[in-house]
């Protein structure tokens, strides 16, 4: 049976949508007794790290989005045997809290809590591993070898002190995506560095004025530029620990860089979703950095892009630095419940709904975590004869490659940049005027969220 709960409000689904609660650490508190806040009889022992409530079976309650709607849909199809109630909600799309203050609910009235949980944030073990919610996973429910097979840092917003206490569901690692034809037309190369980018931001400038090498008008837009770019404005380095300096060399080179392609129009300063920009602008792309979601989700399916026209090559970086980076925008995770009585069956789906091909690797509307997975799905995207050249080899590099120097607090990046660095510039100001701004403001934030700040 699906219960719909709560309607989707996402406007983009499954492809990494932007969040005002996109990233987060986890909690400084292990789970010591997770049964004093369950719904039935501890069974004693904790060789899995948590004690469980007493397994009475019975159905298999799954909470999803509607993108994920397939995915357990199809499960239920494979396993017919399985008793399930699949109930969908929001996914706390747009950091709506709505699972939070569920299981905040669910916490005091000592019941209802759903077994397996897709959530599009990052952000769920801040407050689930606290609040009782989420069982650890690498303890004996799942194998050290099946959690292998992650992308490199990629379940690091679900571990804490060691301790993994969620699974990744898809990756939004940034990539260069360009316009092949263009580039052939005008003569152009694909830059490799950001010198190389801002340079060629000036020759379309004054070449081809009204064309666009990318676009800065979204509140994710720290994430595609200043991430990859090693600006240190983010970098959580304990549980409830941050360091700040949103106003180091980095951080204004790369603030530089979006000033002066801003000043010369050829980056955009409207979202991409919007109908301005689909209107205006979405035809006129030269090239633009973005996550790898940006391939089906913008420029095949709302953009139109015709095939053949759009490819990928790796995220720019500066000139002499060995050690590529890329930034993150999105992805999802999938919480397993301490509270479950059908550990064994919740264990099973988790673990077949983040790794098997069946769906992530053949339906899965974005970028499988689980590497074996990824390549199946990177497959099926060149069998499909969009893209212009093979993207496997650039997102496949660039998921080893986010960068660890931007951490994931339960603060919202992207909240604070729209409400700091965005209102400056619809002003006229300077994003590099606008680093100490920006600067306090996440101290600010940080600190309302319990985290101690060093600067």
């Amino acid at each position: 049976m699906t219960a719909k709960v709560r309607a989707l409000r996402a406007k983009v689904q499954g492809r990494g949508r932007r969040r005002a609660g996109f990233l987060a650490a986890g909690s400084a508190l292990l789970l010591a007794t997770l049964a004093a806040c369950g719904g039935g009889t501890s069974t004693g022992g904790g060789s899995q790290g948590f004690s469980p409530v007493k397994q009475t079976g019975g159905k298999l309650t799954v909470w999803v989005d509607s993108s994920r709607l397939a995915a357990a849909k199809l499960y239920q199809k494979e396993n017919p045997s399985v008793k399930m109630d699949i109930v969908t909600y929001d996914g706390d799309a747009n950091g709506s809290n709505y699972l939070r203050t569920k299981v905040s609910l669910f916490n005091r009235t000592r019941k209802g809590w759903p077994d397996v949980v897709f959530s599009s944030q990052n952000n769920e073990t801040s407050w689930a591993v606290q609040a009782g919610f989420t069982a650890p996973l690498n303890k004996g429910l799942i194998p050290s070898s099946t959690l292998a097979g992650w992308a490199k840092g990629a379940n690091d917003p679900c571990t804490v002190d060691g301790t993994v206490y969620c699974l990744r569901n898809d990756l939004a690692q940034t990539v260069l995506w360009y316009n092949t034809a263009l580039m052939k037309k005008w003569h152009y190369t694909v830059p490799t560095t950001w010198e190389q980018y801002e340079a060629l931001g000036k020759k379309v400038a004054t070449e081809h004025p009204g064309y666009l090498v990318g676009s800065a008008g979204d509140p994710f837009t720290p994430e595609i530029y200043m991430w990859p770019g090693k600006c240190g404005a983010n970098n959580v380095t304990g549980p409830k620990a941050v360091t700040v300096k949103a106003t180091d060399a980095n951080c204004k080179r790369m603030a530089s860089l979006l000033d002066t392609l801003v000043a010369n129009k050829t980056l955009s300063t409207s979202s991409v979703f919007s109908s301005d920009f689909d209107k205006n602008a979405a035809g006129k792309l030269l090239m633009m950095p973005g996550p790898s979601w940006y391939g089906g989700s913008l420029f095949q399916s709302t953009f139109k892009t015709p095939a053949h026209q759009i490819a990928v090559a790796p995220t720019p970086q500066w000139a002499g630095d060995s050690s590529p980076a890329t930034g993150d925008v999105g992805g999802g995770t999938w919480l397993l419940s301490a509270h479950s009585t059908n550990l064994k069956a919740a264990t099973k789906f988790l673990t077949w709904v983040t790794t098997s091909n069946d769906y992530q690797g053949k339906i899965a509307p974005g970028y499988p975590a689980y590497a074996p997975a990824a390549k199946a799905w990177l497959a099926n995207q060149a069998a499909s004869g969009y893209y212009a050249n093979d993207i496997t080899a650039p997102l496949q590099k660039a998921a080893d490659q986010v960068w660890p120097g931007w951490g994931y607090g339960q603060f919202s990046q992207e909240a604070i940049w729209a409400a700091t660095v965005t209102p400056g510039q619809t002003a006229g100001k300077s994003i590099v005027s606008l680093l100490p701004a920006w600067q306090k403001a996440i101290v600010n934030y940080a600190r309302a969220d319990g985290y101690t700040v060093s600067q």
